[in-house]
């Protein structure tokens, strides 16, 4: 079958080496410049910057796609661990370093609050249980029933699913520093901790348990991994050429129209930005209306800054969390009430630390980000008055001195993102996984109307984030290859 995949983000690779690999004539469509989706790598006078993703987390997930076409996840790119993982500041020349192994970092909450270190040991068992749950009973489900989720060990958790992390984590961890360190990683679900299930809290054994790495040239080196993979394979791949339309006939997308040729397609994937795709379609094939991508709750957007330095950062660690305003109030300002954070948290990462081959010879590369709402309308002055606001910050909080080593910026925001992805919204991560937004409540992966369409991505199941993108992309190929060996397309 000519088999049609719409994007090259982390889902739409991993489901075109699926698809190729089962024996379909795989072509896949990209509209920017290169492959890899927000995983991109932008070039400039010598430096170096991932332009999204930058946190390699949960690498069995790697091992196990690689793993499916008799490969290594060494066989394309190389893995160091960091250690310490990351660093979290909160106030001037006020941080915790957050080790590479359990026992060290139990070890440093019972350093800051006594008795904390037991309770974090208990809290760690669990999220590995959990783990170890979602990745055998959960995340490789399409989606398509409740019966998905029902097992017996699912069934003990049940209370988890009531229970949200800002409770799991109160319970015990008094000191408000140590809570917002475990209460971050479910960020990268992209919703408030106080609106993540408990049973999420299994990303706190993927951040302590399974520690954090770095792929040797960037994040960018793995989406090119995965396309050398699919390249083997047979697939073929065509960039900056954008599709247009969904050429439909008699319930069925017959040819795909891009802005330069038009292809005939028996089967169609897309991992582009779910509700863009639909708009693809004429109104009476669509999933859902614009009202139902409007009344969703969306992981955040981001302010992205890519710097060059003219001199090695020194007083920074390669992943650095700025936690010394309020949480809480940020989050409200993303969630509750939408708007220009006043005092935002930010993330600044200093990837030249581990990697020497991303910046000149005695230069380096920062890259910043500030989670914010969806929906702003922003500006290139918007995006310089808060990289002043989280500089002067930076500065205060490391003692090093980085605005007189600026070389050159480049900002990236809520409107970047619809431009350049078609993000709904402009969201930077996909939709949060709050407890209705989950498994069968999340937007289809397959159209109700048009029986040889699907949907892969972040804004299907699992969610959001880089190794549930590459799951997502085995969901939707398992789900298909079944209905070919049923020789069936009918929903």
């Amino acid at each position: 079958m000519n088999v049609i995949i719409i994007g090259s983000g982390f889902s739409s690779l991993a489901s075109a080496c699926y698809m190729a690999k089962a024996g379909h004539k795989v072509l896949v469509l990209e509209k920017n410049e290169q492959i890899g989706g927000r995983a991109s790598m932008l070039e400039i006078e010598g430096f170096h910057f991932d332009m999204g993703p930058s946190w390699y987390w949960m690498p069995d997930v790697f091992e196990k796609f690689f793993s499916d076409f008799g490969k290594k996840v060494t066989d394309y790119y190389h893995l160091e661990k960091l250690s310490p993982a990351y660093r979290v500041y909160f106030g001037e020349q006020d941080y915790i370093d957050i080790e590479d192994e359990p026992e060290k970092i139990i070890q440093t909450f019972e350093n800051i609050e006594t008795g904390s270190g037991k309770h974090l040991r208990n809290f760690l068992k669990k999220s590995e249980a959990n783990y170890k749950i979602a990745m055998q009973d959960v995340v490789y489900n399409p989606g398509k029933s409740l019966l998905e989720l029902v097992s017996w060990d699912t069934a003990i958790r049940l209370p988890l699913f009531v229970q949200n992390i800002s409770q799991s984590v109160r319970k015990n961890i008094k000191n408000s520093k140590l809570r917002s360190i475990l209460e971050f990683p479910v960020l990268f679900l992209g919703a408030k901790p106080s609106d993540t299930p408990a049973f999420y809290n299994f990303m706190n054994f993927a951040d302590f348990g399974m520690g954090t790495w770095y792929p040797k040239g960037g994040f960018n080196a793995v989406a090119k991994g995965i396309f050398n993979l699919a390249k083997e394979l047979g697939v073929e791949f065509v960039i900056e050429e954008e599709v247009k339309k969904l050429q439909t006939e008699n319930g069925v997308v017959t040819n795909v129209i891009t802005s330069k040729n038009s292809y005939k397609a028996d089967i169609v994937i897309s991992g582009a930005d779910y509700a863009h795709t639909e708009k693809l379609l004429k109104q009476e094939e669509k999933n859902y209306s614009e009202n139902y991508w409007q009344k969703k709750t969306f992981a955040p957007s981001s302010f992205l800054y890519y710097v060059a330095f003219d001199k090695k950062i020194k007083s920074a660690l390669h992943h650095n969390l700025f936690f010394d305003t309020d949480f809480e109030a940020h989050a409200e300002e993303i969630y509750d009430h939408p708007k220009l954070p006043k005092a935002p948290l930010f993330y600044a990462n200093f990837s030249g630390k581990t990697d020497d081959t991303l910046a000149p010879e005695g230069k380096d590369v920062g890259f910043f980000l500030i989670p914010v709402a969806v929906d702003l309308v922003d500006s290139p002055e918007i995006h310089d008055e808060y990289f002043e606001k989280i500089l002067e910050r930076f500065e205060k909080n490391t003692g090093e001195n980085l605005r007189n080593s600026i070389i050159f910026k480049k900002s990236f925001g809520v409107q970047d993102f619809k431009d350049r992805y078609n993000s709904c919204r402009g969201n930077a991560y996909g939709l949060a996984n709050t407890l209705l937004q989950t498994s069968i409540l999340r937007p289809q992966i397959d159209n109700k109307k048009i029986k040889n369409l699907f949907y892969t991505g972040q804004l299907t199941v699992p969610g959001p984030g880089v190794p549930p993108a590459l799951i997502s992309g085995k969901v939707v190929t398992d789900y298909i290859l079944k209905k070919i060996k049923a020789n069936s397309f009918q929903n």
